[in-house]
């Protein structure tokens, strides 16, 4: 799944970077981004990002701590003044969702 970047203030590059350094610690060592957890990055002009995600299961027993993670790395960068973490099950995740690279590491090919 590609993620849908709105980016009006030009910080998707770094916010990327940011979310590949999260790691759901049910499935080390793929990050977020390689699970195909992150669907949309947002920024405004207000110095705001709202990242869309979801989780592998919506009884994911870590959510709040991959939601917290989020937020605060985001909200790190600089041009950044505040992060929003929106989760969403729509669509739900499936392992069609993750790059090559995090099948391959979690050994799913």
């Amino acid at each position: 799944m590609n993620i849908i970047i709105m980016d009006k203030l030009g910080l998707a590059p770094q916010i990327l970077e940011a979310l590949s350094s999260v790691v759901d610690p049910e499935l080390k060592p793929a990050s977020i981004v390689d699970l195909g957890l992150v669907y949309e990055v947002i920024t405004k002009e207000n110095k705001q990002a709202k990242i869309v995600m979801t989780l592998t299961a919506p009884a994911c027993p870590v959510a709040g701590e991959l939601m917290n993670e989020v937020q605060q790395k985001v909200s790190q960068i600089d041009g950044i003044d505040e992060a929003i973490v929106e989760l969403t099950f729509d669509p739900p995740w499936t392992r069609d969702m993750m790059s090559e690279e995090a099948k391959l590491e979690l050994g799913f090919l």
